[in-house]
């Protein structure tokens, strides 16, 4: 028998060691890195194929590295497979790409045996994410609204003020368009950190020129 394969038979239990090891971890950190950014997404839901392929992409990852490591026929022939798969599922955030780079360094990092880094770098992200969701998420764009008011009553520009400033922190008027004797006037503002905006719509229909208001979230927390 061929001494090379005699050597790849007595290395085996190693090499399987190595790579159920390193496909476990990827597991476990990726898994960890999904529920992070379970807890810190704030757009309208979160996709459970979203988080299942963040899970599953690092394992995947990790055994690709096992296979070529140190086989540059391999990895040519890696380069040359993936150059003809198209991916078309579109990005919606691109927080979303940062989280798929992530659980890819993590298989790329599990996969080269450098366990130990993979899983200190994914901690130190980990804390680095949750430091900046705590630091932006109370000014996100979620506290941002688009005000659309109409009415068929000549408009009082300075009664929708006083309620816009009592309710809003900043106002600032978009469009104000008139067509017969209809009007409608759109508003970009911010809500102040009491107020509700049922409490700011209820208060802008009762005045005689308003018969219709709506208020609108805007673009940047809605999924593409």
């Amino acid at each position: 028998m061929d001494s090379t394969w005699i050597q790849a038979w007595l290395v085996s239990p190693s090499i399987l060691y190595q790579g159920g090891g390193a496909m476990l971890l990827s597991f476990i950190l990726a898994l960890l890195v999904s529920q992070l950014y379970r807890r810190t997404h704030t757009g309208m839901g979160w996709e459970p194929s979203f988080l299942a392929t963040l899970v599953l992409l690092a394992p995947v990852v990790a055994l690709v590295m096992m296979f070529i490591q140190g086989d540059l026929v391999l990895s040519l022939g890696l380069v040359g497979s993936l150059s003809i798969i198209r991916f078309r599922t579109p990005i919606k955030d691109a927080r979303d790409m940062v989280f798929l780079f992530w659980v890819i360094a993590i298989g790329l990092g599990t996969g080269t045996l450098y366990w130990t880094l993979t899983a200190a770098a994914t901690a130190l992200l980990a804390v680095l994410t949750l430091l900046l969701y705590r630091l932006y998420t109370g000014d996100t764009p979620r506290a941002h609204y688009v005000l659309v008011a109409s009415g068929g009553h000549p408009m009082n520009p300075e009664a929708m003020e006083d309620v816009l400033h009592r309710f809003c922190s900043s106002i600032n008027l978009r469009s104000h368009e008139m067509q017969d004797e209809r009007w409608e006037a759109v508003f970009e503002l911010r809500l102040a950190d009491d107020t509700d905006s049922s409490t700011l719509l209820g208060q802008l229909r009762s005045l005689e020129a308003v018969d219709r208001v709506s208020i609108l979230a805007p673009e940047l927390s809605l999924p593409a």
